[in-house]
């Protein structure tokens, strides 16, 4: 495995992540039904160098039972990590009839980014980023472990060299 300062899209990809596409495309890719992690990206490496992002002041996204998703531009910009690849890491179970798994949450993710009242409240942030539409979606089944524990590795990883939680990741993830 590579070292932590070194997970970049190819990493991922090395690491058996697929897709890699705007969020827009999702429903014309094939996302796996089964279960694993995903990742948000962005599309080129954001470097030191890189300019800060620009934030919404209301986010677009959808008011699932009534919450306003938005968040103080500020807290967006204190959660913002100068420098780092992954913005957002998720996980996707197969649920309880093995029906849901990543094409499902990750469809979920998407319609309540578009608006819609849908309850995807983990990486929200995403969101109100002005340039959300260019962000890069990616994916890897996780059937030789849970994706609770999957995702809450590759969040330590992050954490390990950032100091950091991802962007738009609120919580350090779950073995569960």
């Amino acid at each position: 495995m590579t070292s932590p300062a070194d997970v970049t899209r190819e990493t991922l990809a090395l690491r058996g992540f697929r897709g890699f596409v705007p969020f827009g495309a999702l429903g014309d890719s094939e996302v796996p039904a089964e279960a694993g992690i995903h990742v948000v990206v962005r599309p080129a490496p954001a470097g030191p160098d890189a300019s800060a992002p620009e934030f919404l002041p209301r986010s677009p996204a959808g008011h699932f039972k009534g919450r306003d998703p938005s968040v103080d531009v500020g807290v967006l910009n204190d959660a913002w990590v100068h420098g780092a690849t992954i913005l957002y890491v998720g996980k996707a179970s197969g649920g309880k009839d093995g029906r849901r798994g990543l094409r499902k949450r990750l469809d979920e993710y998407r319609r309540h980014g578009a608006g819609f009242p849908v309850g995807h409240w983990g990486g929200r942030y995403i969101w109100q980023l002005r340039d959300s539409a260019d962000l890069l979606v990616a994916w890897r089944p996780t059937p030789d472990e849970g994706p609770g524990i999957a995702e809450a590795s590759l969040i330590a990883e992050f954490l390990a060299v950032h100091a950091a939680r991802p962007f738009a990741n609120r919580k350090k993830g779950s073995a569960a």
